[in-house]
């Protein structure tokens, strides 16, 4: 089990973080999700052997929202 941490720019309200945590839970893999709304951060622990890194990030890509680089 690994663990992903992810600074998400555009994250802003409770509709954003319930968007954010539906897709990186649809993720295979991925087993539980945090996210936290004030500091814009999401906490992410998956099966490294089912997902990927990649994977995680893309889910929140796909969403329309970026990423930091310097947590990425």
């Amino acid at each position: 089990m690994k663990i992903k941490k992810l600074s998400i720019q555009g994250m802003h309200e409770q509709k954003d973080v319930e968007l954010i945590k539906g897709a990186l839970l649809d993720v295979w893999g991925v087993r539980q999700v945090e996210i936290n709304l004030p500091q814009a951060e999401a906490k992410v622990s998956y099966n490294d052997a089912a997902a990927s890194a990649i994977d995680i990030e893309q889910a929140v890509i796909d969403q329309g929202y970026a990423l930091d680089r310097e947590e990425v």
